[in-house]
């Protein structure tokens, strides 16, 4: 028996059930109100969305959950002092789509559509000159399968691109930094800045007043992090003085985004409801499902998250 444990409306989750059962025909996940509590003494292993910490406390011989999400700070912070190893979904789909989100909203930017879309409102013809993609220079926060996924993908379509890792990275075609003073360096460079970090305390804020000052002037910005990622104070400062020109947010500290938030109406900020890279049910049961298969072959948990980094 392997719990499911999430907190997905019950549709989604009746939904994620019958698919990961499906995969699993010598297994038996179950959501967490169908477990008895003399069951879940039993239980080892689970499969988790974001779930509550409570829940996974009742089970007090777990060994490891496997999280149908790539993201997993939340899970992380809840478990620091547990011996509970976490597995994070690493899904080449995922790649694939956050690529896809980054290209299309880096070329918005590029060519100038948050100012033609103010044109349109006001009814104003005016051409503006066209900076070559060769030109244009975009700087990746976050080098792991996602960042390097998107600097390819960037690279394909003619950038300049960079990136920034918190260790050194190597990848063909692309200039790599880390450390802060490689943060710094690439800031300086980046016309686009693309938020792609995990959150953890190391890269909570780490856009802030200081980072954004370090810009080019008239910079854009993409975060398809974390909210937490952002200082959202110092952006609106930044934006409001001119020195960063536009910023595409699909991720936020508290979601959905309240109705009262500032954010909705700037006009310098595009707002996303968190669509950027959804998790593709089908391609993520497959792998949740290969790797516990291949955990009850050899005993070997799949590379868990580290518990200092955070990833």
């Amino acid at each position: 028996m392997i719990p499911f444990i999430n907190q997905l409306p019950k549709h989604e989750e009746i939904i994620w059930l019958a698919a990961l059962n499906q995969r699993l025909p010598n297994e038996h996940v179950v959501a967490f109100s169908e477990i008895k509590p003399v069951e879940k003494k039993q239980v080892k292993l689970a499969i988790v969305a974001n779930p509550k910490p409570e829940l996974l406390a009742e089970f007090e011989n777990l060994t490891w959950v496997h999280s149908v999400w790539a993201g997993v700070e939340h899970l992380m912070k809840s478990l620091t002092d547990s011996p509970i190893e976490v597995v994070r979904l690493i899904d080449p789909m995922l790649s694939s789509a956050m690529s896809e989100a980054v290209l299309a909203w880096s070329l918005y930017l590029h060519r100038d559509m948050p100012r033609y879309a103010k044109q349109q409102k006001d009814k104003h013809w005016l051409q503006h000159a066209l900076i070559p993609a060769s030109e244009r220079r975009i700087g990746i926060l976050g080098l792991g399968e996602l960042g390097q996924a998107c600097a390819k993908q960037l690279k394909i379509n003619g950038f300049k691109v960079m990136g920034w890792s918190r260790t050194a990275k190597n990848i063909a075609n692309v200039s790599c930094y880390s450390g802060e003073s490689g943060l710094v360096e690439m800031a300086a460079q980046s016309d686009i800045l693309v938020c792609l970090l995990p959150l953890t305390p190391a890269t909570k804020w780490i856009v802030n007043k200081d980072l954004l000052a370090k810009l080019p002037q008239g910079s854009a910005i993409i975060n398809f992090a974390r909210g937490g990622i952002i200082n959202t104070d110092d952006l609106l400062d930044a934006l409001s003085s001119g020195h960063i020109n536009h910023a595409v947010l699909d991720v936020f500290e508290h979601e959905p985004l309240n109705a009262d938030s500032a954010l909705w109406q700037h006009p310098d900020i595009t707002i996303l409801p968190h669509i950027s890279a959804p998790t593709n049910l089908n391609s993520a049961c497959d792998i949740v499902a290969q790797n516990i298969i291949s955990f009850r072959e050899t005993g070997q948990v799949p590379k868990a998250v580290s518990k200092v980094n955070g990833y």
